[in-house]
C-alpha cells in the first residue's frame, strides 16, 4: 500500500519521484526493464533546449524555460557535468531569415534571456566550423548540454536515498479503480496499491492511460537516429548548431558532449514499432547528408557507433500533464524538449499530487547526491592517496575513457546499481570509448559476475534475452 504509484523510471518519473519525495508519502516507482533509463531518457541529444523554438502559451514552452532554469542548480546537487555552451540555429538561405526573427520572437514571449541574432562575420568568429553558406543565425547563450544517464541515475538515486522504493522487472498489465486509489498488478504476478498513479511510461504512457480512461489516447512512436564521434572530432565545434526546425521538430544537430565527444543527428521518422530502435543505412545516410548543412567538414570518419531512440510524439504537438481520472496522473507525449523539461516535470507533477493529497513537508529532505568516485577529477596527490587507500582506483579497466576498477565497482555496489554491461557503460563509461568495449568487457564481465555472484554465462548487455557469452568452447569440442 502506497500514498503515491509511478509507472516509469525515466527522467520524467525520476523527476517526479525525487520532487515528491521532499513530501511525507509512501512512494514506489514500478518499472518494466530491470534499470533506470532503458526507454526514451537512454537515447537522445543530450540538449539542455533554450525555449525559443515551443508554441508561446504551450505547456512545452512553459516545462522547456523553467527546465532550463532549474537545471544548474539541480546538477551541482546531484554532482552531474553540465555545461551551458550555448546553442545557435544557422540559416543558410538569405530568404529564409525571417524564420530566425521568428524564433527570436517566440524566445523573448516565452521568457527566454538574452537572444539575439548573429550576423555572417560574428558567426564565423564563434564557430570556424560554421557552412560557408551561413547568412546569420539565432543564439541562445543559456542553451546546454548534460549527459542523459548520468541525469536520470542522479534523480533516481537521491529520490531512493530519500525514501522512494524502486521496483525493476514488472511491466504493468492492469490497473484497477478501487476504494481507496488504484490497484496495479504488474508481469511479476504482484499487486501495488496506490492512492495516486502518476503514469510516466515513455512511447507507453497511452497504454497505461487506456487501461484506465475512457477517452483514449494515442502516441506515435517518433523515431530518431544519430551518430557519435570520437573525442578527437569532440572540439569541431563549441556550440550546439541546429538548422531551421521544420514539421518533424528541430532538424538534425550537431553538438559537442559533456564528455568531450561530438555527436550528430537526429532523425525523425513517425513508425508504429514502440521498440524499433535499430539503426538503418537510410536513417544514417540521412544523418551524414543533413548535418553537413550548417557545419562544415565534420569528421565523419571518426564515427564510433550509431544508435537510434524514440520520442513519444503527442498529435496536439504538447506535452500532456494533468489528473485524467480521479487520482491518476498523466505524464505523457514527454518528447523534444523532455530531457530538459524533466526537472519542471517533476516540480509540476510533485505539486499537482501534494496537493491532491495534502502531503505536509519533509524537514529532512537531502537534495544532495554524490557522484561516483572520478580519479581524473582529483589532484595527483589525492589521486594517489585514493589507489593507496584502495587499490582497485588505480586498475584501469576500460583504456579509451581511463575507467578503474574501482568505479566499476563503486557502480556495481551503489543504490539502484548496475547489474548489466550497459547499466556500468551509463554508469561509468566504462565501453563507450573508441573500441566500443572490445578491450574492457570481459573485466567488466567478471566483475558483474563477482558481485552479483552469478556465472559468467548469465551476465546481460541489457534485457533478459541479451546474454553476453552462449556457452564454453572447450565443453562444445
Amino acid at each position: 500500500m502506497y500514498d503515491i504509484l509511478i509507472i516509469g523510471a525515466g527522467v520524467s518519473g525520476c523527476g517526479a519521484a525525487r520532487y515528491l519525495a521532499k513530501y511525507q508519502a509512501k512512494i514506489c516507482v514500478l518499472e518494466r526493464e530491470e534499470d533506470v533509463c532503458e526507454g526514451t531518457s537512454k537515447a537522445n541529444s543530450g540538449i539542455i533546449h533554450a525555449g525559443f523554438d515551443a508554441k508561446p502559451g504551450s505547456l512545452k514552452a512553459r516545462m522547456n524555460v523553467r527546465g532550463n532554469q532549474l537545471m544548474g542548480q539541480a546538477a551541482e546537487e546531484l554532482d552531474i557535468p553540465f555545461i551551458r555552451n550555448g546553442s545557435l540555429v544557422v540559416c543558410t538561405d538569405p530568404q529564409k531569415t525571417g524564420e530566425l526573427e521568428r524564433l527570436l520572437e517566440n524566445g523573448r514571449k516565452n521568457n527566454v534571456p538574452d537572444l539575439q541574432i548573429l550576423g555572417k562575420d560574428e558567426l564565423k568568429k564563434q564557430e570556424p566550423h560554421i557552412s560557408e553558406e551561413a547568412v546569420a543565425a539565432l543564439y541562445a547563450p543559456t542553451g546546454g548540454i548534460v549527459c542523459p544517464f548520468e541525469l536520470n541515475l542522479a534523480l533516481a538515486e537521491n529520490a531512493w536515498d530519500n525514501g522512494v522504493e524502486f521496483r525493476f522487472r514488472e511491466e504493468v498489465r492492469e490497473i484497477q479503480k478501487c476504494r481507496e486509489g488504484y490497484r496495479v498488478k504488474t508481469s511479476a504476478g504482484h499487486t501495488y496499491q496506490g492512492k495516486v498513479v502518476i503514469n510516466a511510461a515513455g512511447v507507453y504512457a497511452d497504454h497505461i492511460h487506456n487501461l484506465v480512461c475512457e477517452k483514449k489516447m494515442e502516441l506515435i512512436p517518433r523515431k530518431g537516429e544519430y551518430m557519435l564521434l570520437d573525442k578527437r572530432a569532440g572540439g569541431h565545434v563549441s556550440r550546439t548548431i541546429f538548422t531551421l526546425p521544420g514539421p518533424y521538430g528541430k532538424g538534425v544537430l550537431v553538438t559537442p558532449t559533456v564528455h568531450g565527444n561530438l555527436l550528430v543527428g537526429p532523425t525523425a521518422e513517425d513508425i508504429q514499432d514502440k521498440e524499433g530502435v535499430n539503426t538503418t543505412r537510410a536513417g544514417l545516410e540521412k544523418v551524414r547528408e543533413k548535418c553537413r548543412e550548417a557545419v562544415r567538414d565534420v569528421p565523419l570518419n571518426q564515427v564510433i557507433t550509431s544508435f537510434s531512440g524514440l520520442r513519444a510524439h503527442e498529435p496536439g504537438d504538447d506535452f500532456v500533464i494533468h489528473e485524467s481520472e480521479d487520482g491518476f496522473f498523466d505524464c505523457a507525449g514527454i518528447e523534444s524538449p523532455g530531457l530538459t523539461s524533466c526537472l519542471a516535470i517533476g516540480e509540476l507533477l510533485g505539486e499537482l499530487v501534494s496537493g491532491k493529497l495534502h502531503l505536509p513537508g519533509r524537514e529532512d529532505f537531502r537534495p544532495r547526491r554524490r557522484g561516483i568516485t572520478r580519479p581524473e577529477r582529483l589532484s595527483l596527490a589525492e589521486r594517489n592517496r585514493l589507489i593507496q587507500e584502495n587499490p582497485a582506483y588505480g586498475n584501469i579497466v576500460c583504456r579509451c575513457e581511463g575507467i578503474s576498477e574501482g568505479e566499476i565497482l563503486e557502480a556495481i555496489r551503489r543504490p539502484l546499481g548496475a547489474k548489466t554491461m550497459d547499466g556500468v557503460k551509463r554508469r561509468v563509461r566504462a565501453g563507450m570509448g573508441r573500441c566500443q568495449g572490445g578491450f574492457c568487457s570481459p573485466k567488466v564481465m567478471e566483475l558483474l559476475a563477482r558481485e552479483w555472484k552469478m556465472d559468467l554465462l548469465e551476465v546481460r548487455k541489457s534485457g533478459p534475452d541479451s546474454r553476453m557469452l552462449a556457452g564454453h568452447i572447450r565443453e562444445d569440442w
